[in-house]
């Protein structure tokens, strides 16, 4: 944190009164300002806060964590949420920052790689709202408004996800690129794209859905097939452009896979007109 830098407001709600109590001792030689909280409480009284961040230790919650990470994660847009625990899986793990986690950190932890890593967080969010002064982006039918996580058509909310959300900003802040699917999910989701996964087509399938319910007149995201998606707006859904071919979507399976690659090539184009 420089000298110029705002306190960072950091909540910590875990039991282990040990590992809060030399955690809040460092934060406090920081100048942050620290609530310790020895149980859950509800994503609303987090608001209230007003946090930057929160460390949950989610064997405090039981049956409850992944409800309780997705609340925050999806109804908190601007707090950094970071995860610890004791012991876990990398399926659990994996899963948590799925759900809206930023971050998850294995216990017993050095406090130093706890501050390091809410001050990571928190610089990711400062810079995502340093983007808010430029106004609402407006392509088509759409207005795209970063101050509310949010997207409207006519004034119509299109109820977006925070994840739904940051994959429409980030195609549309990059208007006619083609971007990969593993570029996406590393911007997107914070991190590797594992051999096989297929979120990120699943998210755009839930996207155009809503885009499409709201917006029936135009075509904003096109696949590549075998490589990513490019966003642009267009009204002609029959238009082609050089260097692709018009193809049929193929359609979900039962593992919500949406593309695949061509047999043979590697190379096909289409365009979802």
């Amino acid at each position: 944190m420089t000298k110029s830098s705002a306190p960072i407001r950091l909540a910590v709600i875990d039991s282990d009164t040990g590992f809060v109590r030399v955690l809040a001792k460092r934060v406090e030689a920081m100048s942050w300002q620290l609530r310790a909280l020895d149980a859950p409480v509800p994503p609303h009284e987090l608001v209230a806060m007003r946090l930057n961040a929160v460390v949950v230790d989610v064997s405090m919650l039981g049956q409850r964590a992944w409800e309780y990470i997705e609340a925050i994660g999806e109804g908190i847009p601007g707090l950094g949420l970071i995860v610890c625990s004791v012991q876990s899986t990398v399926a659990q793990r994996v899963r948590g920052l799925r759900l809206g986690a930023d971050d998850w950190v294995s216990k017993p932890c050095h406090p130093e790689e706890v501050i390091a890593r809410v001050e990571a967080v928190v610089r990711r969010r400062k810079r995502a709202e340093a983007r808010v002064d430029r106004g609402p982006l407006v392509v088509g039918e759409l207005e795209i408004r970063v101050d509310q996580f949010q997207a409207f058509v006519g004034g119509h909310n299109l109820d977006l996800t925070r994840r739904e959300f940051e994959l429409l900003r980030l195609l549309a802040e990059s208007p006619a690129q083609v971007l990969q699917r593993e570029e996406i999910y590393q911007r997107v989701w914070g991190y590797a794209m594992a051999h096989g996964d297929r979120s990120v087509d699943v998210f755009v399938r839930k996207l155009r859905q809503k885009l499409e319910a709201t917006s029936p007149g135009w075509r904003y995201i096109h696949t590549h097939f075998g490589i990513g998606y490019r966003f642009q707006p267009e009204t002609d859904r029959s238009v082609e452009r050089p260097g692709e071919v018009a193809a049929e979507e193929p359609a979900a399976s039962s593992t919500d896979a949406e593309e695949a690659t061509p047999n043979g090539t590697g190379a096909g184009i289409a365009s979802r007109a």
